[in-house]
């Protein structure tokens, strides 16, 4: 036999929490409907075990209130039948004698949620199925954010696909223009330093002077933060700064751009020295550059505090700024940025010392000085492994660069550490003939020490 209770007036009984009462005895019965009369549930009941699994297989039930003590089928019984058909319906026994075996036999059987003794305590009992059905809530609440998890996942992947998909369609010129660097984009996607590197070519692009510079000046930075035993995160600070010191320089007039310093007029000299102000700027908006930024923005400070714009004088100028900018002068003594006329590197070497304590932290030139002679090249755990030249036509599958692959003009083709296949062996082949340039690869072999 099964009977239904009232639910509280105007509400939705497929929206309530349903409890299944089972027992033997209707007075028992009758009892815990009053009892649970009013309480914003739905209450159902059942005269014994077959009744009540008979009933669960037309209707959801939330919650079920089992005697122990029935004929042909006892508490225990029932619940593990409903445990095992049911699993998500929240079991609570009831027990009105104190056999211990039997009750420890149905949390075994049934995994039930909590035994009741009779006689209970009204309000005990009804705290004890609030406190189950609020459990039963959260766990299908959890179930449903999981479930809505992964479908949004599903969908953002579908979406990410949809973009993808377009973005390539609106970029079909670009992508042929730049099909033999595809490849390696979409392998160096998730290199934080390669990802650098590809922004730092947008000055170097502009042609002129500036082709390799970067490059050339994080590379020489970097070796010399090595050598000064700083640690491996400021190093690579400061190797990022070598790569984007100059990306202020990107609104410049060609004019400007290609004004030796020594040759600018005031207004020139003026704009020119903002570029470092413009590089923190664009820097701002990503975090991970912070201190990258920090670096770049100081770089026209001198050691003896005639520099600007803080007038910031010893160790009072970031090491990082003291690095890069001994670094950079270097490298533009050469190339003409300075003044007019290009200074071989042992001029540019001999005007560094002079200005040893003056525009240069003394200690950073002296790692300067180790490094031109190769000291640090050791330092910096560079014989783990040689390196060999290779023409493109020799290229294997397999091979990993050693070296930035570097277009004559000085643009990034693939980063140094990507391992060559033969698609992109292929394409750095048919770039060279489009391009009618030789191309040549620093490729890593096994070291003979």
């Amino acid at each position: 036999m099964t009977d239904n209770s009232t639910t509280t007036p105007g509400a939705s009984a497929a929206l309530l929490p349903t409890i299944l009462c089972v027992d033997d005895e209707p007075n028992i019965l009758s009892a815990l409907k009053r009892l649970f009369r009013g309480k914003g549930w739905q209450v159902l009941s059942a005269e014994g075990g077959q009744a009540a699994l008979a009933l669960l297989e037309t209707q959801t039930v939330d919650l079920v209130i089992s005697d122990m003590r029935m004929p042909e089928m006892d508490g225990a019984q029932f619940l593990a039948q409903v445990r095992v058909r049911w699993p998500d319906t929240v079991r609570l026994l009831l027990t009105g004698h104190s056999d211990i075996d039997a009750i420890i036999d149905a949390i075994n059987r049934g995994e039930i949620y909590r035994y009741i003794t009779k006689p209970w305590d009204d309000n005990d009992i009804v705290l004890i199925v609030r406190q189950a059905l609020e459990r039963q809530a959260l766990e299908h609440e959890k179930k449903r954010l999981e479930a809505l998890t992964t479908r949004q996942n599903e969908e953002l992947k579908a979406l990410n696909a949809s973009l993808e998909a377009k973005v390539e369609a609106r970029t079909t010129e670009l992508r042929i223009a730049n099909e033999s660097l595809q490849d390696a984009n979409e392998r160096l996607k998730s290199s934080f330093v390669t990802s650098i590197k590809v922004f730092s070519t947008l000055m170097e692009m502009r042609g002129g002077n500036l082709a390799g510079h970067s490059r050339r000046v994080a590379d020489l930075a970097r070796r010399m933060a090595t050598k000064l035993k700083l640690d491996s995160k400021l190093v690579q600070d400061i190797f990022v700064a070598g790569l984007l010191h100059e990306i202020g320089k990107v609104g410049f007039a060609d004019e400007l751009l290609n004004t030796p310093v020594a040759m600018m007029k005031p207004e020139q000299l003026d704009a020119y020295r903002k570029h470092t102000v413009q590089a923190e700027q664009l820097l701002l908006p990503l975090a991970e550059l912070r201190a990258a930024s920090d670096i770049i923005t100081a770089q026209f400070e001198r050691f003896d505090g005639s520099g600007f714009p803080a007038q910031l004088a010893g160790p009072n100028i970031p090491i990082g700024t003291r690095i890069l900018s001994l670094a950079s002068d270097y490298d533009n003594m050469q190339i003409g940025t300075l003044a007019h006329s290009r200074l071989k590197p042992e001029e540019a070497k001999i005007l560094i010392i002079h200005s040893s304590g003056q525009r240069y932290d003394p200690e950073v030139v002296s790692a300067f000085l180790e490094v031109l002679s190769g000291v640090a090249r050791q330092a910096a755990g560079k014989e783990s492994f040689a390196e060999m030249t290779v023409n493109a036509c020799d290229l294997k599958a397999g091979m990993v660069l050693a070296r930035d692959l570097i277009t004559p003009s000085g643009l990034l083709m693939l980063s140094a550490e990507h391992v060559l296949d033969q698609r992109m062996i292929g394409k750095i082949i048919t770039f060279e003939k489009s391009g009618g340039m030789e191309l040549t690869a620093y490729i890593r072999v096994a070291s003979a020490s």
